[in-house]
């Protein structure tokens, strides 16, 4: 055993330039792990909530509260604690805090502490985090398929576009390092494709372009064109990813497509999205109903499940509970597992396991307000995750996570990469065994 000595909370800064709490958790050998939490602009209603002070200063946005959480009852409750157990540690931490949603500690501060925990006992066993992970959890390391924005849209784009996230994957790649370069190829085209159109209005949170769109339909088209410009065939080793993020622009079955100016119910955007699916080769779609509608989650997946990655994020809120229930229910087939959305490593680590239970997909996250912290990468490869999106292809805190799964290659080799396997039962996978 090697017990926590002293636990320290600090404030630093985010990709937004907000407040956000680090810590660092010192073992009594000496031995420092340390750990950022990530902050969501897009959030469902039931994840872990952020503690803030409020009131003029830093636009409510400080967090001395959180941090008072942390060097306070969190850092009494750890000390003398057996790093290596990471459940008791983060059953300590939720045994402080009764409310649902972290909302007396703070989503920032449990989350913070816990991935330093995390860090503490995989530098205290002299391993990689990744591999700590994996022994830790009994599962199979592998690197991740990316999935990365080439537009940015939503509430990371000033609502430019009504729809959150485009992104690509590519399945069809024999490594990592290959994912890096086609998707490079394919994000400067879509830029080179702006630009020559008057389309470009910037970048956007999480380093995808920042787009000047008449439609939504219009992003799909154009991101198709990046992908022919690119010298790739879309639906080849190249496909789409889009996150609805529907809770943003519709509550109760009812939305709005503001750019369109159009209203619609629930079977109208499931309509609209299944008619995407027929025009463009779509391998993933992201919460395409609100958090809320759960009748259009189980229709959505009742139709296309078969052929597409359903992925719950604001509709499950990395909750082992909710994915059991949706999965009973038949309402989506995959996961978006983010830390701070749990609020510790272990719930967060339930809710991949009750997936993978379930034979869902389990898609590792990060959120739109990052910082330099790579625990996620370490998280998806350590439990085997198949999946990992962190944003796009610019911006340090995006590509300090990609970087680091290079790293990670190196030591466990190319043939570690899944490539594919997680998109096997959707039509590409069936387009794959076609051609093969």
């Amino acid at each position: 055993m090697t017990a926590i000595a002293s636990v320290k909370g600090r404030r630093v800064w985010d990709s937004r330039g907000n407040p956000t709490v680090e810590v660092d958790v010192v073992l009594e050998n000496g031995v420092l792990g340390r750990a950022i939490a990530p902050a969501g602009a897009s959030r469902g209603t039931r994840e872990a909530i952020d503690l803030r002070d409020g009131g003029a200063a830093l636009r409510g946005m400080d967090v001395k509260r959180a941090l008072a959480s942390v060097n306070g009852p969190i850092a009494h409750a750890l000390i003398g604690r057996d790093v290596a157990d990471q459940a008791r540690v983060d059953a300590a931490i939720l045994a402080l805090d009764a409310s649902p949603l972290k909302e007396s500690l703070g989503g920032n501060a449990t989350v913070a502490v816990s991935l330093a925990v995390l860090h503490a006992a995989a530098a205290d066993a002299r391993r990689p985090l990744w591999r700590h992970v994996a022994d830790h959890y009994g599962t199979d390391a592998s690197l991740p398929l990316p999935e990365i924005q080439i537009f940015g849209g939503g509430a990371h784009a000033g609502r430019r576009v009504d729809i959150q996230d485009f992104m690509i994957m590519v399945p069809g790649a024999r490594n990592f390092d290959e994912v890096m370069e086609i998707t490079s190829e394919v994000y400067f085209a879509a830029g080179d494709i702006m630009a020559q159109k008057g389309r470009m209005a910037g970048v956007a949170d999480e380093g995808g372009w920042w787009p000047v769109f008449d439609s939504n339909e219009e992003a799909l088209e154009t991101l198709v064109a990046a992908i022919e410009k690119a010298g790739e065939k879309p639906g080849d080793r190249v496909v789409i990813s889009l996150d609805i993020a529907a809770s943003e622009f519709g509550s109760k079955g009812a939305y709005r497509l503001a750019l369109e100016d159009r209203s619609m119910d629930s079977a109208a955007l499931i309509d609209m999205l299944g008619g995407w699916l027929d025009a463009y080769p779509i391998a993933s779609i992201e919460d395409p109903v609100g958090e809320d509608d759960v009748a259009g989650m189980i229709e959505f997946t009742r139709r296309f499940g078969d052929r597409v990655q359903i992925i719950g994020d604001d509709y499950l809120v990395t909750n082992a509970a909710l994915v059991d229930e949706a999965a009973e229910a038949g309402a989506c087939n995959a996961v978006l597992v983010k830390v701070n959305q749990a609020g510790t490593v272990t719930e967060s680590v339930e809710t991949f396991l009750a997936a993978r239970a379930r034979g869902w997909g389990a898609i590792v996250s990060a959120r739109s307000g990052e910082t330099e912290d790579v625990s996620i990468s370490h998280l998806s490869t350590g439990l085997g995750g198949g999946q990992l999106k962190v944003g796009s292809f610019t911006r340090s805190e995006r590509m300090v996570k990609w970087n680091e799964c290079l790293r990670i290659q190196d030591d466990l080799g190319q043939a570690s990469f899944v490539g594919g396997a997680p998109l096997a039962a959707t039509w590409w996978g069936a387009k794959q065994k076609e051609t093969t």
